[in-house]
């Protein structure tokens, strides 16, 4: 089942790149984009979260923290965070909890892989609704970055 606009969005913990365990409830009070993405050091991949790392000013203007998940373990991430000087964080959902939890997981990725997050977008507001949910089912697809915006400034 698949979380959309006015769900309660699923708390989760999870490891950083920087060993410490990360939850949801920790950002409440904040507004939050949680992006699912497939797989580290991948082309898509690595476009969406540079364009993100490249646009911080704004989401810091619209009061908005990111944090970007994967499968990956956190030392793959932690490689890819360090390589593409990434600026915000980056999380290991490698039980993939937090994306069956979101309802956005490929039961079969590409060459066989199981159980790789589908490039997604929320929108978590202060309370811990979500506001956005973008599920993309073609993974060299980009999530709408406008529509991000847009409901993250109706949030201020």
């Amino acid at each position: 089942m698949s979380i959309k606009a006015g769900d309660k969005a699923p708390d989760f913990t999870l490891w950083n790149t920087e060993k410490k365990e990360v939850s949801l409830s920790d950002y409440k009070g904040k507004n939050v984009v949680v992006l699912f993405f497939p797989l580290a050091f991948t082309g898509t991949c690595t476009t969406e979260l540079c364009t993100m790392r490249d646009d911080i000013a704004t989401y810091n203007d619209l009061y908005a923290e990111i944090l970007g998940i994967s499968i990956d373990s956190l030392f793959s991430l932690g490689r890819f965070k360090e390589e593409q000087k990434l600026n915000f964080q980056l999380l290991s959902d490698f039980n993939k909890t937090a994306s069956t939890a979101y309802g956005c997981l490929y039961e079969v990725f590409v060459h066989g892989m199981k159980g790789v997050s589908k490039r997604s977008a929320f929108v978590i507001d202060k309370a811990g609704v979500v506001r956005y949910a973008e599920i993309l089912e073609v993974a060299g697809n980009q999530p709408d970055y406008a529509k991000i915006k847009a409901c993250l400034a109706t949030l201020n």
